[in-house]
């Protein structure tokens, strides 16, 4: 049965969709901006905005008792791929060593003038 997650340690969606869904043992988190929740603000820099969105990210995960070593698959959306470098790096330190799948595509724009929007799968713990 599906089940629509949404966290309110997390920014408000910006759009008709939940955080997440659950179905199957799955977690579908939805693509995820810089946005902090406290001010309803985009983040300024690239490395800013990514900071915040591992720390969304694990706000979302948290509703159902589960953290970023349950991440089976990433998506990372860049406006410029020129900012690989720095967003790689917040990433890969928010997930100590334990990664999942990923990938990572170059786009014209983002919502809400984001630089930079990461979705992920995850299984439940």
């Amino acid at each position: 049965m599906k089940q629509s997650i949404v966290s309110p340690k997390a920014p408000a969606a910006i759009g008709p969709y939940c955080h997440a869904t659950v179905s199957g043992g799955l977690m579908f988190i939805s693509g995820t901006l810089g946005i902090d929740p406290t001010t309803g603000k985009l983040k300024e820099s690239v490395e800013e905005q990514a900071s915040q969105i591992m720390q969304n990210l694990e706000a979302i995960l948290s509703e159902v008792g589960a953290n970023l070593q349950n991440a089976l698959k990433a998506t990372i959306f860049l406006t410029d791929l020129g900012n690989f470098a720095a967003v790689n790096k917040i990433y890969g330190d928010a997930f100590n060593g334990v990664y999942p799948a990923r990938s990572c595509i170059e786009v014209s724009k983002l919502p809400a003038g984001a630089a930079v929007e990461i979705e992920l799968i995850a299984e439940l713990p």
